[in-house]
């Protein structure tokens, strides 16, 4: 029997790749990969001509925040008085908490921003509201103003948000698809109250929020093996429409061809998860949007500027050198990141970890290439001014 999400072209059922904290969080702790990536965002800035009443952003797939956190901090050095609409859509309370986290220092530094946090789709995060009439009235939204002046003001009033995140981010499994979705569909807002004056045509109002985005990022936003129509129908070309006159989404995933896939192919011969290309992707959301794709412009920008790479962090000379040996845990940090990026199902690593061969197949590539690196590919897709 066909699974139900498999006839809707949606991902696996029983499978979300990314809930797996421990193997996310080496990741991002032990790899430069949200270091390069913010930096390819802030590249974007530059292209960028706001209106008022702010410059708005949206990050769609928050993770633990630092790529978001770096973004705001490049905004700021480009658009120092600006007002800021910063949005974006996380489904996981552990996600959500880290990312707060890191916001009181950028209160403090821009006081003129409003950061709005959702867990609702793809589709309908950029609107803030869903979609489903059953849904937008169960919808939970809170504004907060922070009424500090300090970051440490501000770290208290977030982290006394706590219980209201425990209550409102919880998830649940879909019969239909098998992912996990959101028990209650939430907005939180954050805004500084002594900024509240200046930020009154910002500040989103229930069921009155707009996108008109100047900028999207959509980095990592799908599993990798989902059906290409799907990645278009469902998230990329919403977060299109989601872009005002003259907006720039900027797609980011991985693109295979590294040290990284060496690694699993020794264990798993043949696998390669990374068969979907920008240029299909582009292709295929195009075709989702319709009449709607001639007031975009599709750019797969050049090889130069459409592939960028980063590493694992090692110590100097830890593992290109042929006299020292390598130590487990780099071994293992190795294996966790290659593994992580071709979203590889824990079943099968269980199996593959049963024995001592994926060490020996990741100290291989380890010594083969000296280092570890992944490439990523990047695209934009333009709101055309004319439209």
């Amino acid at each position: 029997m066909v699974p139900e999400a498999a006839k809707d072209g949606a991902p696996a059922q029983n499978f979300r790749f990314y809930d797996n904290r421990q193997k996310y969080l080496m990741f991002v702790n032990t790899c430069s990969e949200k270091w390069v990536v913010a930096d390819r965002v802030a590249r974007e800035l530059d292209k960028l001509e706001p209106r008022p009443p702010a410059l708005r952003f949206f990050d769609a797939g928050m993770g633990d925040g630092t790529v978001l956190a770096r973004v705001m901090r490049a905004m700021h050095q480009r658009f120092p008085r600006f007002p800021f609409l910063i949005a974006g859509k996380e489904i996981s309370l552990e996600d959500v908490r880290l990312t707060l986290d890191k916001m009181p220092d950028r209160f403090f530094e821009h006081p003129e921003t409003v950061l709005a946090v959702t867990n609702i789709s793809y589709a309908e995060a950029p609107w803030l509201q869903p979609g489903k009439p059953e849904a937008a009235e169960k919808l939970v939204w809170k504004a907060v103003p922070l009424r500090g002046h300090t970051t440490a003001e501000f770290e208290r009033e977030i982290l006394a948000l706590q219980p209201f995140l425990a209550e409102n981010w919880r998830t649940k499994v879909s019969e239909k698809t098998g992912s996990m979705i959101p028990e209650t569909p939430t907005v939180l807002i954050l805004y500084r109250a002594d900024c509240e004056f200046l930020l009154n045509d910002v500040i989103p109002q229930k069921g009155q929020a707009r996108a008109d985005y100047d900028l999207v990022l959509a980095s990592q936003p799908f599993r990798l093996r989902a059906p290409t129509e799907f990645k278009a129908r469902r998230v990329l070309a919403p977060l299109a429409r989601a872009l005002g006159v003259g907006g720039r989404l900027l797609g980011i995933h991985s693109a295979g061809n590294d040290p990284g896939l060496e690694i699993v192919q020794r264990v798993w011969p043949g696998e390669d998860p990374f068969t979907t290309s920008r240029r299909m992707l582009i292709e295929a959301t195009r075709d989702a949007l319709g009449a709607e794709a001639a007031g975009f412009r599709f750019d797969a920008l050049p090889n130069s500027e459409a592939l960028f790479r980063y590493e694992m962090h090692t110590l100097p000379d830890e593992i290109d050198s042929e006299s020292a040996s390598i130590g487990t845990s780099t071994l293992l940090a190795a294996w966790n990141a290659a593994t992580y990026v071709a979203q590889i199902e824990d079943e099968r690593l269980t199996a593959a970890m049963a024995s001592s061969e994926y060490l020996e197949a990741t100290r291989a590539v380890l010594r083969k290439n000296g280092e570890l690196w992944f490439n990523d590919e990047s695209y934009v897709i333009t709101r055309l001014r004319s439209a």
